[in-house]
């Protein structure tokens, strides 16, 4: 590789990397920190503090339903016609207007703040199964674990960077509401800006076929679809992962999603919540980086079941949680594992992925991801719902950490890679793409 190609090849990577700067602001003001508590003290106002938590849950399973849906189809779409690029980019325009359309939610508007925040997390969520499909082909040989990790940094420095911003402009602001409602607004256009640099450097990678005349792409991706499932067979291991990544990422995401709601509903301030979660964020960047030196050394599997024995302690300390130093405290361990056990998760994946189906395979991820994610949120509702609290809804997790990490075990990585790369041209996972 020449210096210029050297530099090409660096600039990709940022610009890819930089929309995990971008939409992760979605990810820590709309999903994780601001959304859940407008929404159970202003849009959800009327209605009772568990029932507010019981239909944000209800509300995270429908778009996540959706999007399990879509990801795997789309993916198969994307490969066949080489349009992962401008299917993410369709996806985040999706998610961009309707973050900005929260701007609009008032008191008693809960509906209107679950529509809103579905469509804005379908374009989310659906987008990143094409971001995360790029991965092989930005990252050099070798190189995917410290790229996606990378990646992964980004996002916690960008969405922690506009959350400050935001819990800045809502302290300082004499109209409270407002200024949250403004929070929205900036979601969307940071969202909007920092995409551009993928838009203008980050190159399309190739479809399986190129795009052949007279085919339809949808009946192709469809066909293709079904196809994976079958082909599944042939890569054990990668299916082996996927379950296990099913269950224990589950609980990762609900921790996420539900923990600032049931923070609120417990009697902890929205400021002291939102001051958490941004802690969370920048705790998560040098522990980033330890998960990367740490997967070096023990391997990415183990660094995971690390991070998976750590969750397991906080659903426990969720369970007796009583105050605002709690929060924080839990909020803290979070930061210390979030980032590298899902970005090692990802680049794990890639690394035993065929590599002329990364996007179909990568929407299996987004799949599985997706659909694991109901159960967790559905359990939690449920949970909260009928026994009018959500105590025992944060220690029923700890069921998927343990059973997750159980299946992870089972995972013979180096089989897994050996299996993908009979399956192609290239044997190393990083080889760049025909």
């Amino acid at each position: 590789m020449t210096e210029t190609d050297a530099k090409g090849k660096n600039r990709e990577t940022l610009s890819w990397c930089m929309y995990d700067w971008a939409y992760s602001a979605f990810a820590t003001v709309v999903i994780s920190a601001v959304l859940p508590v407008y929404y159970s003290q202003v849009a959800a106002s009327n209605l009772e503090s568990n029932i507010a938590t019981a239909y944000w849950g209800y509300t995270t399973v429908i778009t996540l339903f959706i999007a399990a849906v879509l990801s795997p189809v789309v993916g198969a779409i994307a490969d066949y016609s080489g349009m992962k690029k401008r299917l993410l980019l369709l996806f985040a325009a999706l998610g961009i207007f309707s973050t900005a359309l929260l701007y609009f939610v008032k008191t008693g508007d809960w509906l209107l703040a679950s529509l809103f925040f579905i469509f804005g997390n379908i374009g989310f969520t659906v987008s990143e199964v094409f971001y995360n499909s790029m991965l092989p082909y930005v990252a050099r040989p070798g190189e995917m674990d410290r790229v996606s990790i990378k990646g992964y940094i980004f996002g916690y420095t960008g969405g922690g960077i506009l959350l400050a911003v935001d819990i800045a402009m809502i302290e300082l602001m004499s109209d409270k509401l407002l200024a949250t409602r403004l929070s929205f607004l900036t979601v969307s256009l940071w969202w909007a800006v920092f995409t551009i640099p993928l838009i203008l450097n980050v190159k399309e990678p190739p479809g399986g076929t190129g795009g052949a005349r007279g085919v339809n792409p949808l009946t192709a991706g469809f066909k293709r679809l079904s196809g994976t499932f079958r082909e599944l067979r042939k890569y054990r291991e990668l299916a082996l992962f996927l379950a296990a990544f099913w269950v224990y990422n589950d609980g990762i995401g609900t921790i996420i999603k539900m923990a600032t709601i049931y923070g609120a509903e417990i009697g902890i301030s929205q400021t002291a919540l939102i001051g958490a979660l941004l802690m969370t964020q920048f705790v998560g960047i040098p522990f980033s980086f330890a998960f990367g030196r740490l997967a070096g050394i023990i391997g990415p599997k183990n660094s995971i079941l690390l991070g998976l024995s750590v969750y397991t302690v906080i659903s426990i300390g969720g369970y007796f949680m009583e105050n605002a130093v709690h929060f924080w405290i839990l909020a803290f361990l979070v930061g210390t594992v979030q980032g590298g056990t899902q970005a090692l998760s990802r680049s794990m994946f890639g690394s035993m992925l065929p590599r002329d189906k990364t996007a179909e395979f990568f929407g299996f991820y987004g799949m599985s991801s997706k659909f694991a994610g109901i159960v967790g949120p559905l359990v939690f509702a449920v949970v909260s719902q009928t026994t009018g609290s959500s105590r025992l809804s944060i220690f029923s997790l700890i069921a998927f950490f343990v059973i997750g990490a159980a299946m992870l075990s089972q995972v013979d990585v180096e089989k897994g890679i050996r299996a993908a790369g009979e399956g192609n041209v290239s044997t190393d996972p990083g080889a760049p793409g025909a």
